[in-house]
C-alpha cells in the first residue's frame, strides 16, 4: 500500500492553531508543516541522502504556500532521483545568488 501524498488542504494550514508543544503536520511524501508554540509555521522536508537522515528547510508559511512547497518537494525528490543532495543544492544555488 502506497502512502497518500498531498494530505493537507490550504484552509487547514490556514487555520493550524499553535499548541504548548512543536506540532508537525504532515502533506506526505516528507513534506510538513511544522507550528511552533510561539505561532511561526515553517515548511520543512525530511529526506534520506547516502544513508542519512536530512531536512530541508523550505521557507515559513504564508510567505511559502502550500502549492509552492508542494513544488520545492517534488523538485527534491527529482533531485534525490539523480542522485542530488537537495540541501547542497539549495546552498550551491543561493551562494551563487549571493555572488551577483
Amino acid at each position: 500500500m502506497s502512502r497518500q501524498i498531498n494530505k493537507l488542504s490550504a484552509t487547514a494550514v490556514k487555520t493550524a492553531k499553535p499548541k504548548d508543544k512543536t506540532i508537525r503536520m504532515a502533506d506526505g511524501g516528507g513534506l510538513y508543516l511544522e507550528i511552533r508554540p510561539t505561532g511561526s509555521k515553517y515548511w520543512r522536508m525530511k529526506y534520506r541522502f547516502a544513508g542519512k537522515e536530512k531536512l530541508l528547510a523550505i521557507g515559513t508559511y504564508p510567505d511559502v504556500t502550500l502549492a509552492e512547497a508542494r513544488k520545492v518537494r517534488d523538485r527534491a525528490k527529482e533531485q534525490l532521483a539523480e542522485d542530488v543532495d537537495p540541501s547542497m543544492a539549495k546552498q550551491v544555488s543561493s551562494a551563487g545568488s549571493d555572488n551577483r
